[in-house]
Parts: structure tokens; sequence; C-alpha cells
């Protein structure tokens, strides 16, 4: 039951107050450890210094009146950091039982770091195929002998009956190396907190490097934040971004939300205000332009240098509302540059695109290349032109706000305020609905957008 390098292991459970290691409060723990000198079993109640919730007392069975006369963790502080200092920590689920305990240590002034072995992620490692790896499925799996559940030593003996039933599964080498696979430390920048994994929420949320003197350096979003934040570093080494970063990065901060969508959101509202040096793509942009094409019922233009198409700019505009405008660009250059493929593409005039000049009954080059069918000069009819123009534009063409007002986009316990494709802000509450409508709609933001036409796809809209 020992391998090498791993003389003392202690296999551990708590209950809690509740899932908030920053919050709630242990009630049990529970240890199971194994050593040379054989298997030693520890179990303590706690006095949480706060009241247990019924449905956690429900569950546990641990009720207030039988911790009255507990100790406090800090009673009991000394003696739980000499049983478990320099042992391998096993836990099922353990960013949860050793996030809770780094915690309590905390409060009273030590430092607990320790060497953590995840049986989930253990089974999971050995058992790829398993469908289902909590403790429930364990037991039923492997034939484990529960003397209990929610209860602290009996699921800590659970989690031990685990280990022993990999024995004849695997041999000591084959265990030796998942072990050291799964509780390998991250890379990390050696100016970095080591412990800076273990506190790293595992949702969805936002998350912002900070450089010398708290200069923002990156924001980043994803639905796994300590995934995503780690892989800055493990490919450090491939990468240029990720080895400048990995240099520059003093400090990562993070926001939880409650889904992509507010991530999204919130992400590309703090690279608009922090201006990180890292984030050019999402940075402000105020040259926001469209092209603007009357509909084909309208009378088209007259003239050889009548242009069919204009370029608008969104400071002019209400973008959000506006027909009749197709595309959405960063620049005049970038607004040009799709038109002019557009118009090689599909045999459009580009005097009659307003992309070129010529005298009043000349060709243009393009007639002259034969990629102009020669509306210049009147060889194609200006209205089928117009209609051939509307046609190629088409998947460019940008929706009027489809609601008659403001409506909720509902995510998780927040609702997302917009209107006429502007996000107005989030609210859990009707109060903070009403003061974000009152506030009036932002300018339009060419990200958000983007953002909104997706979450109008997948999240439940209410009108407001």
């Amino acid at each position: 039951m020992i391998l090498p390098g791993i003389p003392e292991m202690v296999f551990v459970d708590l209950e809690t107050t509740g899932a908030t290691a920053t919050r709630d409060r242990i009630t049990e723990i529970g240890i199971v450890h194994v050593s040379a000198r054989g298997v030693e079993r520890f179990n303590q109640l706690i006095h949480p210094q706060a009241r247990i919730p019924d449905f956690i007392a429900r569950l546990t069975g641990i009720t207030d009146e039988m911790v009255a006369d507990a100790p406090s963790f800090e009673a009991v502080a000394g003696d739980l950091i000499d049983r478990l200092s320099g042992k391998l920590f096993i836990a099922h689920n353990a960013r949860f039982d050793y996030g809770f305990l780094k915690n309590e240590f905390k409060r009273c002034g030590i430092d607990f770091r320790a060497r953590v072995l995840c049986t989930v992620k253990l089974s999971q490692a050995l058992f790829p195929d398993a469908p289902r790896h909590n403790l429930d499925a364990l037991i039923e799996r492997h034939g484990l002998v529960p003397s209990g559940r929610h209860r602290a030593l009996a699921d800590a003996d659970l989690i031990f009956q685990f280990w022993e039933k990999l024995w004849p599964l695997f041999s000591a080498e084959v265990l030796q190396q998942t072990i050291a696979t799964l509780t390998a430390r991250p890379a990390l920048p050696a100016q970095l907190d080591p412990d800076l994994p273990e506190r790293i929420p595992e949702g969805h949320g936002v998350y912002i490097f900070y450089g010398e003197n708290n200069l923002p350096l990156y924001v980043g979003k994803s639905n796994h934040l300590r995934k995503r934040v780690l892989s800055h570093f493990a490919s450090d080494h491939a990468r240029g971004k990720e080895m400048s970063l990995s240099m520059q990065v003093r400090r990562v901060d993070w926001i939880e939300t409650g889904g992509e969508i507010a991530a999204l959101l919130l992400e590309s509202s703090l690279v608009k205000k922090l201006l990180p040096t890292h984030n050019q793509r999402l940075r402000r942009n105020k040259e926001l332009c469209s092209w603007r094409v009357a509909p084909q019922l309208e009378p088209v233009p007259d003239g050889p240098n009548a242009a069919q198409a204009e370029l608008v700019w969104a400071r002019d505009l209400n973008l959000g509302a506006q027909p009749d405008l197709y595309g959405i660009f960063r620049s005049q250059r970038d607004a040009v540059e799709m038109l002019t493929e557009i118009a090689r593409k599909e045999s459009l005039c580009k005097v009659l695109l307003g992309l070129e000049k010529a005298a009043p009954g000349a060709a243009c080059f393009g007639f002259q290349l034969k990629t102009c069918r020669g509306g210049c000069i009147g060889r194609e009819r200006l209205a089928l032109h117009h209609a051939r123009l509307l046609m190629a534009l088409s998947k460019l063409r940008l929706p009027a706000w489809p609601h008659r007002g403001p409506i909720g986009l509902r995510e998780d316990l927040v609702v997302h305020v917009v209107d006429a494709w502007c996000y107005l802000g989030s609210a859990s509450r009707e109060d903070e609905i009403h003061s974000l409508l009152a506030n009036g709609r932002p300018e339009f933001d060419l990200d958000i957008y983007k953002i909104l036409r997706k979450a109008m796809r997948c999240l439940p809209t209410v009108a407001l």
C-alpha cells in the first residue's frame, strides 16, 4: 500500500456548513493516516462558530447540538497541522477539502501547503471508460463498503478502500507514474504565488494579468478559468506572446460570472476600460463604418459617378436600429477592401460603387479588363446592377433591432439588459433593471454587437 517516494499518506474528508471555502466553515474532519507503521484513523467534530443550515444538517446528520461542545478549528489547528504536514494529501474532489483546510489554517495564521491527489482525477485516469467517478459510483463499481455516508471519517475510509482496490489491478510503476502526473505542480513564473492554481476557480469568468506598477497586461475570458490561466504558462516556451506575458506578469486577478455570455460581455468591457497592452483586437475603435445601399424599390442613382453604395460612419448613425446597412468595419480601408473584392467576384462596376471616378460617357478600367458588365456606359441597366449589388451584399446586411424596445437576456441568476444591439448592463433585481434603462444607451460597440447576436440565439428573452 506504500509507494516508493510516498512514505506517508492521509486520506481526508470534511463536512462543512456550505460549499464556499472563504465563507463557510468546517464541522467535521476525518483522516485515515497510512504509513509504514500501519493505518491510523482520526475523527474530530469542530464547532463552526456559525449556525449549521438545516439542509446541511439533514444531509450529514451533524446538528448545532452535536457541535455545541466541540473545539473550534483554531483549538485543534496545531494537532491537525502535525497530522497533515509532509504527507500526500488525498481526497475525493480534493480542491474542495484542501481549499477549506487552507482557508481555516489561514484564519489561524498558518500557511498550510501539501502535495494533493484528487481521487476523482485518479479514477478518471485509471478508468477512462467509466461513465461516472463520484463517490457513489466508486462504491458501486469497486464494491466499497460504506460505514456511513456524508460523515467525514466514513467517507475518508471509502477513499482509502478505493486506494486498496487499485493494487491488484495496476502495478506500482503505473500507480506511481499516474500519481506523479496528477500531482505535478503547474509551471508558473517565479514571481507568482505558487498557490495560485489552487485559488483560481474552475467555472466561467474573466481573468486579468497585471505587470509592474499594476499595469494591465492582458484580459481574457474562459468557461474554465483555472485551466485557461495555467495554459498561458504551460506554453510560454513555444509562443512569443505567452513568453512575454510570463516575463511581465506580477499578479493575476479574476472575476467569476454566471455563464459564458456574462464572461464575454465583461471581457469586452474590461478591455476597453483598462486598455491592456496585449489586447489590441478588442480595444476601442471609434472609426466604425458601414456601407449604406438603398433598397432596389427606391430610384437608383443616376449618372456615371453617382455611387450606388455610400460609406457611412457609426458616429453619424443609429447602427442598432437603422436599415439598409451592410457590414461593420473597423476602418475605411477595411470597408473599401471588402467592397472591392465583391466587385471583382461579381463583375460589378467600381465607378457605380463609388470606388473609382470616370469621365462622363467613358468606360471604367474594369470594363476594359472585362471585369465590369458595362453599367458605367449603359451596357447594363443601372437597376440590374443595383440588384446584383444587393444580392452580393445580402449576407452582410445588418439586421435592424427586432424588438420594439429594450429586452432582457436571462443567464443563470442575472438579466443582461439590451437595447438596439447595445449592452446597458446586467442586473439581478427589478430596481437594478429600471436604473439601467434610465441611464440610456451607450454608443454602438462592434464586439458587444457580435456577442449579443450569439446571446440572442442561445438565451431566453424577456421584454422590458
